[in-house]
């Protein structure tokens, strides 16, 4: 199988993958092996849109004692017993260009001395009145578990999640079905467009408006459930917390 390894420590992987019919590779993969966390992962995703992903808990980082043992997961994945998942992609839109993400996609105010201004419409129906506050932004059912329960102390199983961040309004955040688009118009900015963990931004001035919706596309992971497994999401929040 041709394979990627995905990762900054990915060398450490070598002889424990040599037990197997991988293909180490370096273009066109039919598998992408994600060997970190979940920054990881996302960055795969983003590197690697629509190739299958097969991610593993670095050793050296790790802090889980379920992924101590690598060959449980690979022994399982070449069995096809290792459940595979199609995870929803979600994207945010402004003056033709975007940026997608499998956990959440994000408005922030780009002056951190100052509050960002907007107005929302949910499949086109105004959504209170103007809105003054850091951002908000939408977020799957697998990124509820990161910045989206920071923010609203929940989560959520299934739709898309919208969540306002410091908000001055009466605003509550909405678990919404997942095929909802909405529009934010800024009335005041700058702010800024982040998706996941990318380091792209986009920028976004006062008068122009952002779509955030689900898109077509999806990510394809195999045992994900292993790989977020509860002491490991315990951390994901944890960390997401100190997210700025």
């Amino acid at each position: 199988m041709r394979t990627i390894i995905a990762g900054r420590n990915s060398e450490d992987l070598a002889l424990t993958l040599s037990a197997y019919p991988f293909t180490i590779v370096e273009d066109s993969p039919e598998l992408v092996i994600t060997y970190g966390g979940d920054g990881t992962l996302l960055g795969a995703e983003r590197e690697f849109p629509c190739i299958p992903k097969l991610p593993l808990r670095d050793q050296a980082e790790t802090r889980c004692p379920a992924h101590k043992d690598l060959s449980v997961i690979l022994d399982s994945f070449f069995k096809g017993t290792l459940q595979r998942t199609e995870l929803m992609k979600i994207a945010g839109s402004v003056n033709g260009r975007y940026l997608s993400g499998i956990n959440d996609v994000f408005i922030h105010n780009e002056d951190r001395g100052g509050a960002l201004r907007y107005r929302v419409y949910i499949d086109g129906e105004p959504y209170g009145h103007e809105i003054i506050g850091d951002g908000l932004g939408i977020s799957t059912v697998l990124g509820s578990t990161a910045y989206y329960r920071s923010i609203t102390h929940s989560i959520f199983k299934v739709g898309i999640g919208l969540a306002f961040n410091n908000s001055t309004e009466v605003t509550s955040h909405q678990v919404l079905p997942e095929d909802t688009v909405i529009k934010v118009r800024v009335t005041r900015g700058p702010a800024l467009l982040v998706a996941d963990n990318s380091i792209e931004l986009l920028r976004i001035n006062a008068g122009d408006e952002v779509v955030l919706k689900k898109i077509p596309e999806t990510a394809t992971v195999f045992g994900l459930k292993e790989f977020m497994c509860q002491h490991c999401r315990r951390l994901r929040h944890a960390f997401s917390s100190q997210r700025v």
